[in-house]
């Protein structure tokens, strides 16, 4: 079976090119160390000269095909090289990623490794940087392990899940990613490999475990988790109260998700959202639209339509319920329906309609659901 390898990268490829015997780069380590969170044009000129210097015989060590020399200056490909016991075109089939911080170290390392595992034959090989995945602050890491997360369900999981063995290699990388990527490699990794410090280190394996997320404990708060996945605001602390402390993080005084409560919502969101339609504030269920409900056949088209009645619903939950915001969101396309009176349509999916109509009141009543050519007849028929 073909293996997809997803390799954090830190930058001992670059540390371990510094001379430490030479008084003139004493103090390389620690300059670079403070900077190592910026971009390259945040850089001062001097940590970009030592940069490059240290890419430059990162590039030559590389060159010379030592390979054992080789894995003392990468841990990323220390762990390769462990995985492949030494031989690395037995990867040559393997789809391996690279995941790096979005700073200019980061890219400078992630380029390296990349461009020698090209030069070894395994041309199969993509950098990913989250936007913003930096140490510089809680919120832009979390944000980019929010990213990386979405990156993985999209991405990773419905293109690899089935035919390929995909493997977390954490060998290189910072602390911070590697506890938060051992965690999500429970739930998208078969298995995670690891060396420990040392010469001559065994690559170390450890096995998907198998976690299970308890469904029915979640159902009771299927409308405030989905509201913290789609809604951009999150919600307040007395609308998440009885919700498990673990699930939630916070930002700017709202709950959200946190990187744990995405990885559950996740695993149980299209359960949770293609059952028996939901009570959605803001939102009434005319009885037509009730019976184009129960028509739908399939699950992920059932969760695919409530996820967007959540989008509304959270707009409309902020706004009391007043419906000019609906005019103002992209995701939804929310319109008039040119030929009738007083009705409104927005988006499900490319081509799938809601046709409704604003109440006095505030909110929106639901009419049908269906094609664009479906809806549109029987709006115009009414």
């Amino acid at each position: 079976m073909y293996r997809c390898i997803i390799s954090t990268v830190g930058t001992s490829l670059l540390t371990n090119q510094i001379d430490r015997n030479n008084p003139s780069e004493k103090l390389w380590y620690s300059k670079l160390r403070d900077m190592a969170n910026l971009a390259w044009e945040q850089l001062s000129f001097e940590v970009q000269e030592i940069i490059k210097t240290l890419e430059k015989r990162a590039q030559e060590k590389l060159r010379e095909k030592n390979f054992e020399k080789i894995r003392r200056a990468s841990a990323e490909l220390n762990g390769l090289f462990g995985l492949y016991e030494n031989f690395l075109s037995y990867g040559k089939q393997d789809t391996h990623f690279l995941v790096a911080t979005d700073t200019a170290q980061g890219r400078v390392a992630a380029d390296l490794v990349k461009n020698f595992l090209i030069n070894e034959g395994i041309v199969n090989v993509n950098t990913y940087i989250p936007t913003g995945l930096n140490t510089a602050s809680t919120i832009q890491f979390s944000e980019g392990i929010d990213e990386l997360i979405v990156w993985l369900q999209k991405e990773i999981a419905p293109n690899f899940q089935e035919n390929y063995r995909i493997i977390f290699n954490l060998v290189g990388s910072f602390k911070a990613l590697q506890g938060y990527l051992n965690t999500i490699g429970m739930f998208y990794a078969h298995e995670v490999v690891y060396i420990f410090e040392g010469e001559g280190s065994d690559v170390i394996t450890i096995p998907r475990l198998p976690i299970q997320v308890d469904i029915e404990g979640l159902r009771p708060h299927t409308l405030q988790l989905v509201f913290m996945d789609v809604g951009g605001n999150g919600l307040s602390s007395q609308e998440t109260q009885d919700i498990p402390e673990a699930l939630i993080g916070e930002c700017d005084n709202r709950k959200i998700l946190s990187t744990w409560g995405r990885l559950v919502w996740n695993e149980c969101k299209e359960t949770l959202l293609s059952g028996e339609l939901l009570s959605f504030p803001w939102l009434e269920y005319a009885d037509s639209f009730r019976r184009d409900y129960k028509q739908i056949r399939q699950t992920q088209e059932c969760f695919q339509l409530q996820e967007q009645l959540a989008r509304v619903s959270y707009l409309l939950k902020e706004s009391q319920g007043d419906t000019s915001v609906l005019f103002q969101n992209q995701s939804i396309q929310y319109d008039p329906y040119e030929g009738t009176k007083g009705i409104d349509h927005f988006r499900v999916s490319k081509g799938w309609r809601i046709s409704c109509q604003r109440k006095n009141g505030g909110g929106i009543t639901l009419y049908h659901y269906g094609t664009h050519d479906y809806v549109q007849k029987k709006e115009l028929k009414d």
